[in-house]
């Protein structure tokens, strides 16, 4: 089997719109909370979310190209076209039948569906849909569009399993690359939910939170005064390659992608295993993958949404499975910074797990006040101020709706 390492990075989130401003809002724990701007609320339970601030399409893309992307695929190449400059390709002079593009999103388009079927049903009846109106929507489209702009010509699909699609999307790329299949994959994902049906619908269910009169702190992760998440939108993008081929080009290399892990809760629709069952299970079967025994792990970036029940159970799985050696964790949950990227969780969260061993700072979990009874308050959540320690192994966990669990574990380079 071919090693997986990373040689690349790209983000844009509510904290930072490239990875030098993402790693500032980090590390100083910057809230990425705001009034919604994208909407009236008026009528809306939840008034508040984690917009990328001060966007504008035309920073990016001509009007034309603009008007040929859905919100989600321009934050999937912005991302990606980031990650690419960073590896160092020379896109000139590789071998693009074995670079492939594995993108995820959890939605898709909703944006470009939303507005369409409004315009249909406030008109009288024709059907006047844009030519636009399906290649913009679909889930696939951000991974097509980028092998387009590039040429790649390599393994390209889109995963989607909820919170989990882009951590998936992660260990496909990993699985391709270690099969031969590729050598090189732009991987991650992208999000762009915040709008009247995203809010709107995660309000029905119940998820998220609705405290509009302290928006800024809402995301609080551990907190007992948590009610639910905070939307988040925007990419995460990490350039996959396998070991021999970086060291044959000079690469920097960042991070190795050292192991795996998939399970499936097999429970509810919409709620965790009480006891952890699957995220107990997933970084087992993670930290087997990479060779490590537990004690090896020094970081845990953790699902952590500010869920009544996730954060609970995400926290007995730890216990359940380090014992003891889960006292010497650092744990946070960077969701009470960007808020809830959903689709695009995964990818932006793996980043900061591989920026915390690239720079052995751990980022903080903020809005911590009120310790909640349910979890082990010996547990180093990291509260509210980043901690300098040594992170030669990490693990970053999501998990999804559908009970879909992925973490990956994530070391220094030449660790193993």
């Amino acid at each position: 089997m071919r090693r997986v390492v990373v040689t690349g990075l790209g983000a844009i989130t509510p904290i930072g719109k490239n990875l030098h401003e993402y790693w500032e809002g980090l590390k100083n724990g910057i809230s990425g909370a705001c009034l919604i701007t994208r909407f009236n609320t008026e009528k809306f339970k939840t008034k508040f979310a984690c917009e990328v601030k001060n966007y504008n399409s035309s920073d990016y893309f001509d009007r034309k190209e603009a008007n040929k992307l859905d919100l989600y695929s321009q934050f999937a190449h912005i991302a990606s076209d980031e990650a690419l400059k960073d590896s160092g390709l020379n896109l000139n002079n590789i071998n693009k039948d074995r670079v492939g593009v594995i993108w995820s999103s959890g939605i898709g388009g909703l944006d470009t569906f939303y507005e369409s079927i409004r315009s249909y049903v406030l008109g009288d009846g024709t059907p006047r849909f844009s030519p636009f109106f399906i290649p913009k929507m679909i889930g696939n489209i951000a991974s097509g569009s980028i092998s387009i702009k590039h040429g790649f010509r390599g393994p390209n699909f889109a995963t989607v399993s909820a919170c989990a699609s882009s951590t998936h999307a992660l260990i496909d790329a990993s699985i391709y690359i270690k099969l031969g299949k590729a050598d090189i994959i732009v991987s991650g994902g992208s999000e762009a939910a915040i709008n009247e049906p995203g809010i709107g619908g995660f309000n029905a269910m119940m998820a998220m939170s609705t405290n509009n009169e302290e928006y800024l702190t809402a995301s609080r992760p551990f907190d007992l005064t948590r009610d639910g998440f905070v939307m988040g939108e925007g990419a995460g993008a990490i350039i996959l390659e396998d070991l021999e081929h970086a060291k044959a080009r000079g690469a920097k290399i960042y991070a190795e992608i050292a192991g795996t892990g998939m399970t499936a809760d097999a429970f509810h629709l919409t709620a965790p295993h009480p006891d952890g069952l699957g995220a107990y299970n997933v970084m087992k079967f993670a930290v087997e993958d990479a060779g490590l025994k537990l004690e090896d792990i020094d970081y845990i970036n953790v699902h952590g949404t500010a869920t009544p029940l996730g954060d609970v159970s995400e926290a007995k799985a730890i216990l359940s499975l380090f014992g003891e050696h889960a006292y010497r964790l650092n744990l946070s949950a960077t969701k009470s910074m960007t808020g809830h990227l959903l689709g695009a969780a995964g990818a932006v969260e793996a980043i900061a797990t591989i920026l915390a061993v690239i720079h052995d700072i751990v980022p903080p979990t903020i809005n911590f006040k009120v310790p909640d009874p349910q979890i082990d308050q010996k547990l180093n959540i990291t509260a509210n101020k980043a901690q300098k320690r040594t992170v030669n192994a990490a693990i970053s966990n999501t998990f999804g709706f559908g009970g879909h669990n992925a973490s990956v574990v994530i070391t220094k380079p030449g660790l193993l």
